[in-house]
This record gives C-alpha cells, sequence and structure tokens, in this order.
C-alpha cells in the first residue's frame, strides 16, 4: 500500500493505484481474468496448470531494452531475459500440446503487446552519475542501439511463435514528474531535451515495424503512438493535475509506504512520480485498442489486429531456429 489501493484484492505488483493499460485491454478482448505474471502462470505458484494458455505477464518494473537499465532501483528482469523466459513457455506449451507446431500454432493467434524502453531513457541514459551511456552515445545512436537490440528480441519472439505483434512507442517522459523535479523545466511544461529522445526513439520504430512487416511475412507488426495521445488538453478527459502524483513519493519516485494517497485519483495523470493512474491507463488503452485518431496506430490498431487469421507457414518452425534464439 498504497499501490493496488483500488485493485481488487490490494498491492498487485502493479505500480498504479489500479488497473494498468494491458489488464484494460485484456477486458476490451473479453478476457475472464486478467493476465498472471510469468513465475505464477508457469506453474511456479499457486495456479499451474493450462493457464499458460492463455496469456503471460513477462513485465518488470524499472526494466528496459538494456540488461543494465534500472538495475540502481534493484533486481529487475530485462527485456532479454523476458524473451528467454518466453523461450521457457514456449517448451511448456509444446509439451501440453504433443509438439513444437501445435505450439507455434497456438501462439500464432495470441497477441504480444510490448511496451518497453522509457526506462532506458528515465533510469539509464539520463541519470549520467549511476551509468555510463550518454557518455558512449550520442542520443540518435542510443536511439539506433535501442532500437537494433529491440528488433533481435522482436525476431526471436518470432521464433518461438509471435505473429500478431504490437510495438507501443514511448511516451513524453520529459514530462514524468520525477524528471521535472530532478532536472528542473526552467519555466517549461516538460523537459524538451528528453522528450527530444523519446521522438527520436519512437522514429526507430516505426521504421522497425515497417521493416519487420515486410521481412516476416507471415507476421503483422502494428506501432502504437502513445506519445502523440498525450497531445490536446488533458482536461476534457477530467484531469486537473498532470505534473504532480496523486501519492507522496519517496526520492526514488515511489510511492511512501503506508501513507494515504489523494481521494480525487480521476483527476491525476499520475499515480507516482512515474507511473499513471489507473484513469491515465484506461485513456491510453482505449485508442490503442480502438483508433480515435488515424495517427493513433499504424497500420491499424490492437482490435483489428486481433480479428487477423494468421496461420502457420512453412520455414518458420520454432524447432529450427531455436539455438539461434537461446544465444540471445
Amino acid at each position: 500500500m498504497p499501490y493496488g489501493i483500488d485493485f481488487p484484492g490490494g498491492p498487485s505488483g502493479r505500480f498504479s493505484n489500479g488497473l494498468t493499460t494491458v489488464d484494460v485491454i485484456a477486458e476490451q478482448l473479453g478476457f475472464d481474468d486478467y493476465i498472471p505474471p510469468y513465475v505464477t502462470a508457469s506453474g511456479q505458484d499457486v495456479l499451474g496448470g493450462d493457464s499458460i494458455l492463455q496469456g503471460i505477464n513477462y513485465a518488470s518494473g524499472s526494466a528496459g531494452i538494456l540488461d543494465e537499465t534500472g538495475k540502481h532501483l534493484g533486481k529487475n528482469v530485462p527485456l532479454g531475459t523476458q524473451v528467454q523466459n518466453h523461450q521457457k513457455t514456449f517448451s511448456k506449451i509444446a509439451a501440453m500440446k504433443g509438439g513444437k507446431d501445435s505450439a507455434t500454432k497456438h501462439l500464432n493467434g495470441c497477441i504480444y503487446y510490448m511496451s518497453i524502453g522509457s526506462n532506458d531513457f528515465l533510469n539509464n541514459y539520463f541519470l549520467p552519475k549511476q551509468y555510463k551511456t550518454s557518455k558512449l552515445y550520442s542520443v540518435d545512436k542510443f536511439t539506433v542501439h535501442l532500437a537494433t537490440t529491440y528488433r533481435d528480441k522482436i525476431k526471436t519472439l518470432h521464433h518461438y511463435g509471435a505473429r500478431k505483434i504490437a510495438v507501443v512507442g514511448v511516451g513524453k517522459v520529459g514530462c514524468v514528474p520525477h524528471m521535472m523535479d530532478m532536472f528542473g523545466t526552467k519555466g517549461s511544461k516538460c523537459i524538451q531535451n528528453v522528450n527530444s529522445a523519446a521522438q527520436n526513439f519512437n522514429k526507430q520504430l516505426k521504421k522497425l515495424v515497417v521493416d519487420l512487416n515486410k521481412e516476416l511475412k507471415d507476421a503483422k507488426l502494428i506501432y502504437i503512438n502513445s506519445y502523440g495521445m498525450s497531445d490536446g488538453d488533458p482536461t476534457i478527459l477530467g484531469f486537473k493535475y498532470i505534473t504532480s502524483g496523486c501519492c507522496k513519493s519517496r526520492e526514488d519516485g515511489q510511492c511512501v509506504e503506508g501513507e494515504t494517497p489523494c481521494s480525487n485519483r480521476k483527476e491525476y495523470v499520475f499515480w507516482d512520480s512515474f507511473h499513471p493512474t489507473e484513469t491515465g491507463h484506461k485513456a491510453v488503452a482505449d485508442r490503442t485498442y480502438k483508433s480515435l485518431l488515424p495517427s493513433d496506430s499504424d497500420p491499424f490498431d490492437l482490435h483489428s489486429l486481433a480479428a487477423l487469421d494468421i496461420g502457420v507457414k512453412s520455414g518458420r518452425r520454432a524447432e529450427e531456429t531455436s539455438e539461434r534464439g537461446l544465444e540471445l
């Protein structure tokens, strides 16, 4: 507490007062329950069984595309390890369904929602005292490095069954309260050089999606423009507090344990000094699932991606590329 104050059952590992974007999308897709975390769905906890056939959340707080990202905050599971965990999931599904072809066919119909990269800026590149990346790379070269690493991981997921992939762009990380407190805004609403870095990375992601759609003929990737979704007047959605979090935050931007948060949570964009409130997540989820503007997604939205019928194609069997995937 106060994390999960509005979530059924209380704190659950979600860095919010309630639902996250993926939780809302699960509701929109018609799931009976929210997607369980990997450690639970893999059979290491109370669920076990066939829960992995319904979906798994591999996400990890503070984690990024790069292995070192966010490590100053404690242990996390970076993207590379998340992909390795999916490879283990693939093996479990293959054992349950009688072979790798059957596992691949099952996973072909699943949606892979990939939202990662913010921490590579917030908890890596723009923390020069903890990380050396800003000394090793210019912003342009860093975003290329991130996108190249990301691309490799997506291709590994494709080898292990992924065919419907939503790649979510980085939001306006220069408007995150913790960043504004740390750097100061000098009279502006956000930190422009941080937002510019995010925009640069998003351009790389859009190119990545276009390129992989050409390369992976049996898959379809879409780009979700979360940065653009935050344009416009937030008061139209009922938000009154844009630059501060609902809960009292510690020095690291997380809620102070046990402190009573604000009562008018629907009026806040941010829950703590980093993460959105449930209301903020819902606003993004609604436009992710069904685009409000043509610029929200490319080439189409998540609802359309879910409706696609993508079958198994020859020459892309997971067993043919397992060695390469495991090396990554």
